[in-house]
């Protein structure tokens, strides 16, 4: 697949676009290689944030950036603009780069970013192999994957803000420590976790290519999370699961027309086309999410005045 061939589909009027997980795989695959190239770039300047909250990126009116990185006595940031497909790298020094987003493959991305930052004067002793993914090509070694419809990818990012739109309206009715509505690369997923305030039990680990003190620093906390990937349903799925997991968590009956309990991947999943198709998706989206959660801090023994009544909200944020 490459070029810009209309595999996007329709829009619906509320904005919620259908995309077929197996109409992109291609191109998403790419896609994700080039995402672990900026995220690592972020990651190898930021200092470390509690459960990796420095490495992801987040959805913008243009795409998906990483916001401002340091470096040196200034900053920098890169964005993956797909309204105007190129990879946009910016300086405090007041000069940029971009790089077009084009079928090209993962090697070559990866050598145009490169060289964009060096002409910038910014050095990015990444580690060059992606994570979470098996096989793991090293990115200077990745001729395979180069494929890049325009289409499906603004198609994606359009999936993506209305995830982020509604996960954001859920975020804010938690008084607790919750993270950013952010996006992980090594999963490709948009995600949104709660905590309870306890520790949890260490990670086991076990993810492709990922050192398990990577996952115990993500989970050294109980928590309840959420999101969006672009799997789990013929155009992708909401998540939501608990760790650890309670007992009596995956019975909890959650109320919601498509959402089920995957044993496969131990999370709630809400199909995202059965969002879409929905009379009012925003309502049917915050349920599962309410839902979810209520299940975990129910099951879990939370502190119930940790969420705030939604209605308040409603009363003073207009």
């Amino acid at each position: 697949m490459s070029g810009t061939a209309n595999t996007a589909g329709a829009t619906t009027e509320d904005g919620w676009p259908a995309l077929r997980v197996d109409a992109w795989e291609d191109t998403r695959t790419t896609l994700h290689m080039w995402l672990q190239v900026v995220g690592k770039i972020r990651m190898v300047h930021a200092p470390l944030v509690n459960h990796w909250w420095q490495v992801p990126l987040y959805v913008t009116p243009r795409g998906l950036g990483t916001s401002s990185i340091p470096y040196r006595n200034g900053m920098f940031d890169l964005e993956f603009d797909v309204v105007a497909h190129r990879l946009l790298i910016r300086s405090s020094s007041g000069e940029d780069r971009a790089v077009p987003l084009e079928p090209q493959s993962v090697a070559r991305f990866h050598d145009r970013t490169m060289v964009a930052l060096a002409e910038l004067g910014i050095e990015a002793p990444i580690r060059p192999v992606p994570t979470e993914v098996e096989p793991a090509a090293p990115f200077a070694e990745d001729h395979a994957n180069a494929s890049y419809d325009a289409g499906a990818v603004a198609a994606y990012w359009r999936q993506l803000i209305q995830a982020e739109r509604v996960i954001t309206r859920f975020r804010s009715e938690f008084l607790g420590k919750v993270s950013p509505v952010h996006f992980f690369w090594g999963a490709m997923d948009l995600a949104c976790t709660r905590f309870s305030g306890r520790p949890a039990p260490t990670h086991p680990g076990g993810a492709p290519n990922c050192a398990d003190w990577v996952m115990e620093e993500g989970y050294s906390h109980e928590l309840s999370s959420c999101g969006f990937w672009a799997g789990g349903g013929e155009e992708g799925a909401f998540y939501s699961y608990a760790y650890p997991e309670p007992d009596g968590y995956r019975e909890t009956v959650i109320g919601v027309d498509g959402a089920f309990y995957s044993d496969d991947f131990r999370q709630f999943l809400l199909p995202y086309e059965a969002v879409r198709t929905a009379a009012d998706p925003d309502a049917v989206l915050l349920e599962f999410l309410r839902a979810t959660y209520r299940a975990a801090a129910v099951a879990g023994g939370w502190d119930e005045g940790l969420v705030i009544d939604p209605h308040r909200l409603d009363r003073h944020g207009r």
